[in-house]
Parts: C-alpha cells; structure tokens; sequence
C-alpha cells in the first residue's frame, strides 16, 4: 500500500489543528467509529469502536474488544505545528503601499523557511447561528499571502546569520494599501458565511507548497507538517487496521504540544484521564487495576542524523530516515522511555518485523520534551517515546524517509493486538 500518497493527501488537507481532528474524525467514522459527546451520556457496548473530540482540535477514539478488556493500549501524538497565528485585528498597512497581517510566533519554528513561498490561511471560525454559537472550519486555499526578503544587496549579512524579529520581518503581504475586501470576508467565504456572522476566529498561516517523494529512488518523502502528522497518520491507521487483542486500543491525539501542552486540548489536561475513567465506570472495570495494566506509546517524529551537521547528533545514536522507528531517551526524563518500556516496544517491533533506532541528545545539546512525560502527570502508565526520524524538523517545510511511515502503521497494528500485562516483577505481552 502507498501510505505516502495518502500521508500527503492527509497532510494537504489538514492545514491547521482544527482540519486534522475532522479529517481524522471522518477516517474513524468510514471505518464504523461512533461519536460521543463528552457533554452527554455515554452508553457504551462491547465489542465497540467510538471517539469524542474536545474543542475541535484535539480527539481520543478508542476500540473495546469485550466487558472485560485487560487495560489500555494508548498511542499519542499532536495535532499541531509550528505557525504563525494571525491576531483577530490583522490588517496593517506599511510603506503607504502594502497592507499586511499582523501575527505572533506559535511554537518554535525555523523562520527564514517561510519567506519567499506562497502562504495561505486556515483554522476555525465561530459565528451565531439561530441563537447558538458554532464553529466552522476555514481554509482560504488559495496563494494568498507572501513574507518577503530584504533583498542581499540591501542586507549584505543576510548569509552571515540574521535574527528575525516576528513583529518586523515576518509579517505578510496581503496586497496594496487599498483593499476593496478584508481578511475577515475572504475567510468569511471559505468558511461558507457573513462576514458580519463571525464573532471570533482562530487562523493561522499555512505554507502552500505540497508534498512529494523524491530522491534517486523515491526514498524520501517531502511536506509541510510532518511534525506530527506523520505519527498522527500512522497511528490512526494503526487503530483502524489492527485486530482486537485483550486490552482497549486508544488513539489521543492531542493539541497544543509546540507551546507546552497547558490547555484543555493539551496532553497537559484530564483529557486522556477523563475518557479513560468513564470506559472503566462503563465497563465496571476497576480504574486503578487498568491503569497499572495499560501502556502508552508517545509517538512524535524525531532528528534523523544531518547529512551537513553530523556533528550535532550523538557519537553512536545517529537515526537516518527509512532506518526504522526511533526510540527516544533522555535522562531529565523530557522522554518517558525507560528499560522497561523501550524493552516492550523493541519486542513489539521484533513482533512486526519493523527495524527500531535509538536517539539520544548530544550531551551539551538539551532536546526538548513531548506528550509522554507531560501526559504521565495525569495518566500514569509504562510510557515509550518514540518518532520518524526526519530532517529540518520545525522548518516549513520537513523531509522524513518513504520507508518510515509504514513502519509506524504496521508497528501500530502489532501494538494495537498486543496486551500489556503486569504479572510480580515480570510483564506480558
């Protein structure tokens, strides 16, 4: 199967958080998963297949095999990625020539890998409807914005290293200074209503340029967004193709993981606790029991070794794409993995025949965190961090390997069947 092709397709359209919950809502739903509302009453069946979403950009979905599942077979990742959110009072003219859009830095990307490209807009609406307020995706989808260079005969340092101010050099073009329609009715007509319905919005940039494979033999596949929507893909696919196993498989995606997770959408709420809870009250299934028989995957795409910089990776853990899966450790415990549950993961890998790598940060070069650790705070199980090893992480623009993304989909599948089981001092899959 060509997962890249339909990784890619994934990946174009899901410009923001918000459109890849709802894409990933309609996979589990062709695939016979019935929606919750975590307002509502939950009447829950075993076998059962079910999710629920929480603000539009996060979403759990979890498959119950029978009454008395085992535990939880739980893979996490993120929803989001490095951006440019654009402030609800966007216009702003400069020169007496241009009107821009005012914006703020969201997570931590590499800056110069947005300018000179054609970018668009995306995210959500909300607008009143009949006495309610309702959100609706939007997505502008057309070469509408532009974040110019200054020109190297103007800045003859621009080779030697340049800081970017946010508030200076990142704002884009929209076009002149006069303007016959304004960025709240373009994103009015996308989202299908009055620019006088919306009451608030939450938009971001989102880099046109699509995906491709490539290389001498395809062996690389090129996108926006990969970080993370290459796990997001792989692990749903996982939960949708697995056979059932002892324990309930879950799929959390969660939102917000660039900016620390602290939200009711992030990997830092109740969110995952809160599902988790009602399925072992439905099921009368004691909660503390499952948990201590539950294992989390924390699945977000890793540094594959540079093939210019080799110097920054680890002197002996050095990922290269189509490598395999990569288990991430740490020892100030930013990644969950420890003996234990990279022991689990490898023989699940083992299990699959899919290879696995290990990534270390250089010891005078601190990485940053992930959902695991953050979400073990809240759901405290066995945790393994693993990704895809990819290049230009946080750029606008990634390159991970064609063989990896399979990888995770088949190793999802085998996790998914699998039963984690602790018996004494020993485990069993």
């Amino acid at each position: 199967m060509d997962y890249n092709r339909q990784l890619l397709d994934f990946i174009k359209h899901s410009p923001s958080a918000y459109h890849a919950v709802d894409n990933v809502k309609k996979a589990l739903e062709s695939a016979g998963f019935e929606r919750l509302e975590e307002s509502g009453a939950w009447t829950l069946k075993a076998p059962g297949r079910y999710y629920v979403e929480r603000n539009g950009s996060a979403i759990i979905a979890f498959r119950v095999p029978r009454e008395d599942y085992n535990g939880f077979m739980i893979m996490a990742a993120h929803s989001d990625s490095p951006t440019f959110r654009i402030k609800e009072k966007p216009e702003t003219v400069s020169a007496g020539a241009y009107t821009r859009l005012n914006i703020e830095k969201y997570g931590w990307m590499i800056c110069s890998t947005w300018l000179d490209r054609p970018l668009s807009a995306a995210g959500r609406v909300m607008v009143e409807e009949n006495g309610r307020i309702i959100s609706r995706l939007a997505d502008v989808d057309r070469d509408l914005l532009m974040i110019p260079s200054v020109a190297i005969h103007m800045d003859r340092t621009v080779n030697d290293g340049k800081k970017f101010d946010a508030n200076v050099d990142m704002l884009p073009i929209m076009g002149g200074a006069e303007q016959n329609r304004s960025f709240a009715a373009i994103v009015a007509d996308s989202a299908g209503v009055t620019e006088d319905s919306i009451i608030a919005m939450d938009m971001q940039l989102y880099p046109r340029t699509e995906g491709a494979v490539w290389g001498a033999e395809n062996e690389y596949v090129s996108s926006p967004r990969l970080d993370d929507l290459q796990c997001v893909f792989g692990c749903m696919n996982g939960l949708i193709n697995a056979n059932d196993g002892d324990s309930a498989g879950v799929l959390a995606v969660f939102d917000n993981e660039e900016v620390g997770s602290g939200t009711l959408q992030g990997a830092d709420s109740t969110f995952l606790w809160d599902v988790l809870a009602r399925c072992c009250r439905a099921f009368g299934v004691e909660t503390e029991r499952a948990m201590a028989n539950s294992f989390m995957v924390s699945a977000d795409n890793a540094h594959a070794v540079h093939p210019n910089h080799p110097e920054y990776a680890d002197r002996n853990d050095r990922p290269l794409m189509n490598g395999g899966i990569v288990i991430k450790y740490n020892a100030a415990r930013k990644y969950a993995t420890d003996s234990l549950s990279a022991a689990v993961f490898m023989k699940i890998c083992d299990r699959a025949g899919v290879p696995y790598q290990r990534f270390t940060n250089r010891a005078d070069l601190p990485g940053g965190s992930t959902l695991g650790n953050i979400s073990s705070a809240h759901v405290s199980v066995s945790t393994v961090d693993i990704g895809l090893p990819q290049l230009a992480m946080h750029s606008a623009y990634e390159t991970a390997g064609a063989k990896d993304t399979a990888y995770l989909v088949k190793a999802a599948e085998e996790f998914y069947a699998c039963s984690f089981r602790r018996d004494g001092d020993s485990v069993l899959l």
